[in-house]
C-alpha cells in the first residue's frame, strides 16, 4: 500500500475523532452557558446548542475533507509523520479557532442580556411628579 494512502487514512481517523470529541465536549459543557445566555429557557438553549453542534460538524468536517489532498508524495515513514503533523496541526488550530469564536459570540450575547437587565429599574415607579414651574 502507498504511504500517502496510509497518511490519508490516519489523518481522517484522527481528525474526525478529534472533531467528534470537541463537538461533544462543547455541547455537554455549553448547555449551562446557553441556558444562562437565554435567561433559563432550557428548550431554546437545547435547540441552539444542537444547531451550533451541527454547524460545528459541517464546518470542521468540510475543512478536514478539503484539506485532505496534498501535492507531495510520501516516500518514507518520516514523510508520513511530517505530513500528519502538519495536517493535524492545522486541523487543531481550526478547531480551536471555531471554539474561541463560539465562546466570543455567546459571551457578547450574554453581556448584552446582562446590560438589558441592568437598565430596567428594580422597582416599578409608583407615582408621577409634575415638573416644577419655571424649570
Amino acid at each position: 500500500m502507498d504511504l500517502t494512502v496510509v497518511a490519508y487514512v490516519v489523518y481522517l481517523v484522527i481528525s474526525i475523532g478529534l472533531t467528534i470529541w470537541v463537538a461533544r465536549t462543547l455541547s455537554r459543557n455549553g448547555r449551562i452557558f446557553l441556558a444562562d445566555v437565554l435567561h433559563g429557557n432550557e428548550k431554546l438553549a437545547e435547540a441552539v446548542n444542537h444547531l451550533l453542534v451541527v454547524g460545528f460538524y459541517l464546518v470542521n468536517l468540510g475543512f478536514v475533507a478539503l484539506y485532505l489532498s496534498g501535492d507531495e508524495t510520501i516516500a518514507d515513514a518520516r514523510g508520513v509523520f511530517e505530513a500528519l503533523s502538519t495536517k493535524l496541526g492545522v486541523v487543531l488550530l481550526v478547531l480551536g479557532a471555531m471554539h474561541l469564536g463560539n465562546v466570543y459570540v455567546l459571551n457578547k450575547i450574554r453581556r448584552r442580556g446582562v446590560m438589558e437587565r441592568e437598565q430596567q429599574p428594580p422597582v416599578p415607579s409608583q407615582a408621577w411628579t409634575a415638573p416644577a414651574a419655571g424649570a
